[in-house]
């Protein structure tokens, strides 16, 4: 028997009682204590400022892995965040072809808290390791999540990307019956634009919305994130620290030696010109965080939370030294002085 919601006790919290009336889960006496928390949408989900994403953990040896990766060193990441109060995790089925999920699963076996589960579907996947993306086999894609998760339901499942855009209302439709079947307990979207939301919307509520959003990905900000804020959908974006580029760790030596099968060495924003300028804003973003003694990683998530349709972020680590040195994001916030000081140097950047 896999994990259900509310078998273990949420770190920081009290006993969480769950009861399912038919149509979904509901949760009593949360009580989240690592920094300030924040309802996903139309959920029952309070959620802590930085959730542990699970994509770099899946290892390399796919189209967007981050290269190879220990699972032992995943593992102790996960229980660190867990251990110090982070109550949600979020993984998909295509990181590392399944691989990401089956450590998850193993975290979560000798976990000190039972977190919120996120996955995602329809990014899918054949024996030569081809992807594909495809919204005809959600319901087997679910079981195949359940199943490497080692859980009994997802707290949150959402459709990855919106393609083939013609089948989104087949596959919104699926993303519904699965909440009905009690399978899952929200459905979510990732990469929706407000059309694509629309029309999602017209089959059934959408709890939440993952876009990419950082201070140099700032694509969502003037359409998608308001829509999100009007209609109580919750949004946890992903990549606040633009892969890694933000973290104060990163230099030009670091990407140069990047594997092969690491797939920022191949992105825009890994090559110059922008490296120059994007390795500039890291060193600011030091600078900034040297005055509250947090790493330019922890500024550049807090910029992103400083936005009001910002539930949470989604935050990776792939051993238990970098999760440590990201928890003080769970409580950092910028000031609005600091946030206009970061700003100012966007606007001197080149697009």
């Amino acid at each position: 028997m896999g994990f259900s919601p509310g078998s273990f006790v949420r770190h920081g919290e009290k006993p969480c009682l769950t009861h399912y009336n038919g149509n979904s889960f509901t949760q009593e006496s949360t009580m989240p204590t690592l920094g300030p928390t924040k309802t996903l949408g139309n959920s029952d989900m309070n959620l802590t400022a930085i959730g542990f994403g699970a994509w770099a953990i899946g290892g390399g040896g796919w189209q967007f892995g981050w290269g190879s990766q220990e699972d032992t060193d995943s593992i102790a990441a996960i229980h660190r965040a867990l251990d110090s109060g982070i109550n949600w995790i979020d993984t998909a089925a295509i990181y590392g072809l399944g691989h990401s999920e089956e450590v998850v699963g193993k975290a979560l076996k000798s976990a000190s808290a039972r977190p919120y589960i996120f996955t995602k579907s329809t990014m899918i996947w054949n024996d030569q390791r081809e992807i594909s993306r495809s919204m005809k086999h959600i319901h087997r894609e679910c079981e195949d999540s359940l199943r490497r998760l080692g859980v009994d339901v997802i707290d949150l499942y959402q459709i990855h990307w919106p393609i083939p855009d013609e089948e989104l209302e087949e596959g919104w439709t699926a993303m519904a019956e699965l909440q009905r079947q009690g399978k899952v307990r929200y459905i979510g979207a990732s990469n929706f634009s407000v059309a694509h939301m629309e029309r999602a919307q017209k089959i059934a509520p959408i709890t939440s919305l993952q876009p990419p959003y950082s201070m140099i990905n700032r694509a969502v900000q003037d359409e998608i994130l308001p829509f999100c804020l009007q209609h109580n959908i919750g949004v946890i974006n992903y990549s606040p620290m633009l892969s890694g580029m933000l973290t104060g760790a990163m230099t030009k030596a670091r990407v140069a030696a990047m594997p092969d099968d690491d797939f920022r060495r191949n992105t825009r924003q890994f090559k110059e010109p922008y490296l120059t300028h994007n390795l500039e804003l890291a060193a600011h973003l030091t600078e900034i965080g040297q005055r509250h003694n947090v790493s330019a990683g922890v500024v550049a998530v807090a910029w992103t939370l400083h936005n009001p349709a910002i539930t949470a972020a989604i935050v990776g680590g792939r051993n238990a030294r970098q999760v440590e040195g990201l928890l003080p994001a769970t409580t950092f916030r910028l000031t609005e002085p600091e946030f206009q000081e970061i700003n100012d140097h966007l606007a001197k950047m080149p697009a």
